[in-house]
């Protein structure tokens, strides 16, 4: 991987490589489990308290579990926009350097930030076609990046 830094996504400067934005994306898993896992403790506790055994499970594809899902979407979101919208990066995305930043170089709006956060979520579903495609945009873009008029930058060393 190329180690050039940019602070801003232009034609001649694009935006971050794939290979920083997987690697950003292999460290927010981390934060992620721990909430999905609070998540499921919660709602384990809550199934319990319904009557339910302690070792039963939440019955596959029932009602409590697309809500569990629904949560642990939501949840993930939260934390995802929340550290977009204070800084531009998630704690997967510092260590990295990488910054989301509107495409005119400003702070992107909440609509800006949950559309990003929404299509790059299809765009896993769907085998992560939307990260792929960066390697055939010219200026390194996501999907998530064209629909939600963001960027992913590589910020300069300090």
């Amino acid at each position: 991987m190329p180690t050039a830094t940019t602070a801003a996504a232009t034609p001649d400067r694009p935006a971050a490589l794939l290979g920083w934005r997987l690697l950003a994306l292999l460290y927010d898993f981390f934060p992620a489990l721990a909430l999905w896992m609070l998540l499921g403790a919660l709602f384990t506790a809550g199934y319990t308290l319904a009557g339910h055994a302690e070792r039963d499970n939440i019955a596959p594809f029932s009602a409590l579990q697309w809500l569990l899902w629904l949560c642990c979407w939501g949840v993930t979101g939260l934390y995802a926009t929340l550290s977009w919208r204070r800084g531009g990066q998630t704690l997967g995305m510092r260590p990295w350097r990488l910054q989301v930043t509107g495409a005119d170089g400003g702070a992107p709006t909440r609509r800006q930030l949950w559309l990003r956060y929404g299509v790059a979520t299809l765009s896993l579903l769907l085998g992560g076609l939307g990260l792929w495609w960066a390697l055939l945009d010219r200026q390194r873009l996501t999907w998530h990046d064209r629909v939600s008029g963001t960027q992913l930058r590589r910020l300069p060393k300090r």
